[in-house]
């Protein structure tokens, strides 16, 4: 959101400014809470009721966000909320389990952006001004669709901390995952260290665009 702020701030208008705010005030509080929410649910399905005693299967944005992963969301478009406590010993198939609750937030996601699509495709159909749709469109394509897209986009990256990496290790020696994990500190600063530089920008970009792109096409855009 900054940045697009930064870079168009010659044609901005203060209304649109401020819609683009509010919006991903909006999107926080409900996008982040339900990815985290939707880690807790799958855990909890699949036998392990950590993040249950922890209260963190329940709809509360400030059990769930994180200060820094919330900033990078205003700056880049992604981000990282709390991670929830899982104990994998607690599934029955520990790496299964937690490649199914590694992979619940990205999905939820996906459905949120999803539904984002759909909503704005019935108000499309509805009797309603150029101005209305406008908006609506910045809101839930520009915003809500396209933040959730690149939310989930983000933490299906396989490394370590992010959810990419549990659902890698369905996959991979767990001995190399076990090697990723120990250096997990320097992956996330690494991460972070190419996000501000800009390196992600282009892949990170092309890859939602496609998403959205498929997901437009899906609602008849």
């Amino acid at each position: 959101m900054l940045m697009e702020l930064l870079q168009n701030r010659n044609q901005l208008t203060l209304p649109y400014a401020l819609l683009l705010v509010v919006s991903y005030v909006a999107l926080v509080l409900v996008m982040m809470p339900v990815h985290e929410l939707a880690h807790a649910w799958a855990a909890n399905k699949l036998g392990d009721n950590t993040a249950y005693w922890h209260g963190r299967l329940r709809f509360n944005p400030f059990a769930h966000l994180d200060p820094w992963g919330t900033a990078m969301i205003f700056l880049f478009g992604f981000g990282f909320a709390k991670p929830v406590p899982v104990n994998p010993r607690n599934f029955r198939n520990p790496k299964q389990g937690m490649a199914l609750t590694a992979l619940a937030g990205p999905v939820s996601n996906l459905l949120m952006a999803a539904a984002s699509v759909g909503l704005f495709r019935i108000l499309c159909a509805l009797p309603l001004s150029i101005a209305v749709l406008q908006y609506a469109e910045i809101v839930l394509i520009g915003v809500f669709a396209s933040v959730n897209v690149g939310l989930a986009i983000f933490n299906l990256i396989p490394v370590p901390p992010l959810d990419g990496s549990k659902i890698l290790a369905l996959v991979v020696p767990s001995r190399w995952i076990y090697s990723m994990e120990r250096y997990s500190r320097y992956i996330t600063w690494g991460i972070m260290a190419l996000l501000f530089s800009g390196y992600l920008d282009v892949p990170l970009s092309n890859a939602r665009l496609f998403v959205m792109g498929f997901l437009l096409r899906i609602f008849g855009f």
